[in-house]
């Protein structure tokens, strides 16, 4: 007999959850997997717009998906006046998000997922090991309601997207999708000018060339690495993509350059732009509180 007070048995037919997640991922991805306690609830970082859209859109929140990865960057040296990509940083930095990026991608694999949306992926070192860092990815995994239209990419992965809610739906809407969330970085070691050099430019309004081609030089390898990827999807293009730049626990001349954004391919060859809508906001202004000192004594009264 089957005990009334037990557990429902998960779905047999439910994805593997990969091994290489921690104990307690795998719990909660087995209980919000079909048949499971919570399988009729769900997780997201979606605000309240960006929850209605999506389901708008045709898709399901099913859940919030993370990944991790602590990683020990090596060292590198390099010359002190010298211009150069430190390939060993480079690589540490890119593993080191692809490792939080791919477990992510297995906890919304677990949850039978088309996709990722609102993907966030951050880099922090830790203060008590410089050369210690924790990089995080965490999302929003969705399906699709209309099985007829497949939204994983050319290898059957689910997709991933850093676009919000709005920018989600108006993709959509215009005939497009999103492929997966692309990047490119490169750390690079920007030269010190010699002595000669300073004295020569003292009083003098000219541009510092060797400054100029390392962060230059920089920002290309870091752009071209992340359209390498987009190729990889046979993505049409790659929108919202951004730079950033950071320093971390490194020397003050040796910088990383960032390039992230999410590939797209069209679903349709008519684009339809919606007609932008002019929309006014009802809310009562916030009320102002004005604050009055009191008056100041003032001697002999």
């Amino acid at each position: 007999m089957t005990n009334p007070q037990s557990s429902p048995q998960t779905n047999l037919a439910n994805p593997a959850i990969a091994q290489d997640l921690p104990e307690h991922a795998r719990e909660r991805l087995t209980m919000m997997q079909k048949g499971g306690q919570q399988s009729n609830l769900f997780t997201s970082d979606l605000s309240v717009n960006e929850f209605l859209l999506v389901k708008e859109a045709g898709f399901e929140p099913l859940g919030l998906v993370v990944g991790c990865s602590m990683y020990h960057i090596g060292f590198q040296w390099a010359g002190i006046t010298q211009n150069m990509e430190m390939t060993v940083l480079s690589q540490a930095m890119y593993h080191a998000r692809e490792l939080a990026m791919s477990r992510m991608m297995e906890e919304a694999e677990a949850l039978s997922a088309d996709g990722i949306v609102g993907v966030r992926l951050s880099a922090k070192h830790m203060t008590w090991e410089p050369n210690m860092a924790e990089f995080v990815a965490i999302g929003t995994a969705v399906r699709a309601t209309d099985k007829t239209i497949s939204y994983r990419t050319v290898s059957g992965k689910p997709f991933s997207s850093d676009l919000s809610g709005q920018d989600f739906w108006t993709l959509l809407r215009a005939g497009y999708r999103p492929l997966g969330l692309v990047m490119g970085n490169c750390v690079y070691h920007v030269g010190y000018q010699g002595l000669g050099q300073w004295f020569r430019n003292i009083g003098k309004n000219v541009e510092m060339t060797n400054f100029t081609q390392a962060l230059y030089d920089a920002r290309e390898l870091a752009m071209e690495r992340m359209q390498a990827e987009a190729s990889v999807l046979e993505a049409e293009g790659i929108i919202g993509a951004n730079i950033h730049e950071h320093q971390y626990s490194w020397s003050s001349h040796v910088i990383e350059f960032f390039a992230i954004g999410t590939a797209v391919t069209p679903t349709r060859s008519d684009h339809h732009i919606p007609t932008p809508q002019l929309t006014l906001s009802l809310n009562d202004p916030p009320a102002q509180i004005n604050v009055l000192a009191p008056p100041s004594s003032t001697s002999g009264h």
